[in-house]
């Protein structure tokens, strides 16, 4: 959502007669997007912004956008005096109107408000992360309110874009030759348009089941989508999926927890058997499904036993990979305000076993691979082997092999020669 968040950023400020540039010696307005997923993220702004500082020009504009900006508001002035401007999370298109206030005088400007109504969301394929994949944000803020989440206060509550303008940025991707989207949102499964226009025609027990029957419709060779949430995870989307070849075969859903008694704490608004509900669409859909997920290990009050139950669920679930989390605090959050934290030590232990666990479940899937045949979006030079190329496949597996820098771009097959503990490494297919 961050990346996505640059991009129209980027595309306003060019619109706006600015470009871009990797020196921030040459740069006269320097603007840091930030995260608060992590942990420290207030003091890593700080700490980035003096280093750039160092380099840059001493008239430069300087701001801060994105969710620690939302968070933490016109407190950012008092600890930064350079800062000239802050824009919150719904304010990227309304960038270039804060830099114009700053030049004509003003010291600092802030803009915290809603989006305007009928605001786009176009973006410049030049602008894009990647050449040939783009993210489409169709659903952004939560209404979840899960106890350790920030998300909630930076990104606000859930608002859908209307169906018909998303299909209209899909065809738009096609004609400039883009491979592959991925619909992205806080929780992209919880999507609900107020105006369904463009997903006439097309079936579905949900909105979002509807709306990814109508993208796999406008022939984009590739699509994926994250992050789902468990309550709203319906079997019609798997029943989608299994329609649609386009429709990527790969599903992430966070789990966070197997534990009832700690999901409870963490306002999942699920249980482990409504999980498990879930995962059984996936492991009896028609097509094969990579299946990863989240987990938080060392929540506050996280005994042994919840922790064993975790256990449990990550080897009945057999996660294709998974993305553990020791727990942290988050200022503002009520989990913050609980007392029984389990101790750093014993969070460090618990990851290390449930990595452990991961590690031999993921090395017996990725041995599956081996002499299989993927379908591969070529996306760029391996960064780790030269004259190797580096891609994903439908399944969101990444896979490197030998070929040449004209491929970029091609969806290839390829067979899988070799396992790795996180990717695959192939040959091309003749």
């Amino acid at each position: 959502m961050n990346v996505a968040d640059s991009e129209r950023t980027v595309t306003s400020l060019r619109a706006s007669g600015y470009e871009m540039t990797d020196r921030a010696d040459q740069a006269d307005v320097i603007l840091l997007n930030t995260c608060s997923v992590r942990d420290r993220a207030e003091q890593k702004v700080f700490n980035r912004f003096g280093e750039i500082r160092r380099k840059s020009k001493s008239q430069a504009v300087y701001g801060v956008m994105g969710c620690v900006a939302q968070l933490e508001g016109d407190s950012f002035f008092d600890r930064a005096p350079y800062l000239n401007f802050i824009a919150g999370t719904r304010a990227t298109d309304r960038i270039p109107l804060l830099i114009r206030e700053i030049r004509r005088g003003r010291r600092r400007v802030s803009d915290y408000g809603e989006r305007e109504a009928g605001e786009r969301r176009d973006i410049l394929p030049g602008e894009r992360h990647a050449q040939h994949v783009a993210f489409i944000p169709i659903v952004e803020g939560c209404n979840k309110f899960c106890t350790y989440c920030i998300v909630p206060y930076s990104r606000g509550r859930e608002r859908s874009r209307v169906a018909w303008e998303i299909l209209e940025e899909v065809r738009a991707l096609i004609s400039n030759g883009y491979q592959e989207i991925q619909l992205i949102g806080q929780n992209v499964n919880s999507y609900r348009p107020k105006d369904e226009r463009g997903l006439e025609g097309f079936s579905g027990a949900t909105p979002f089941s509807r709306l990814l029957r109508a993208v796999a419709a406008t022939g984009i060779p590739r699509i994926k989508y994250t992050t789902s949430f468990p309550r709203d995870f319906h079997a019609d989307i798997i029943a989608a999926m299994d329609e649609h070849e386009n429709l990527c075969n790969w599903v992430h859903l966070p789990v966070q927890s197997g534990s009832d008694r700690v999901l409870r704490a963490m306002r999942r608004g699920y249980t482990v058997m409504d999980y498990f509900k879930r995962i059984s669409y996936i492991k009896h859909a028609r097509r094969r499904y990579a299946l990863t997920s989240d987990l938080i290990v060392g929540f506050p009050g996280e005994t042994d036993e919840d922790f064993e139950e975790t256990v449990k669920l990550v080897e009945r679930c057999q996660y294709d990979s998974l993305y553990l989390f020791k727990y942290s605090k988050r200022p503002r959050t009520p989990a913050a305000k609980l007392t029984d934290e389990v101790p750093e030590e014993k969070k460090t232990v618990r990851f290390r076993l449930l990595e452990e666990v991961q590690s031999k479940i993921q090395a017996r899937i990725f041995a599956g691979y081996l002499d299989r045949h993927l379908e591969v979006l070529v996306e760029g030079l391996s960064a780790k082997s030269k004259g190797d190329l580096t891609g994903h496949s439908t399944c969101n597996k990444v896979i490197n092999f030998p070929g040449d820098s004209r491929l970029v771009g091609s969806i290839l097959r390829v067979k899988v020669t070799a396992v790795k503990s996180h990717s695959l490494y192939g040959s091309l297919v003749s």
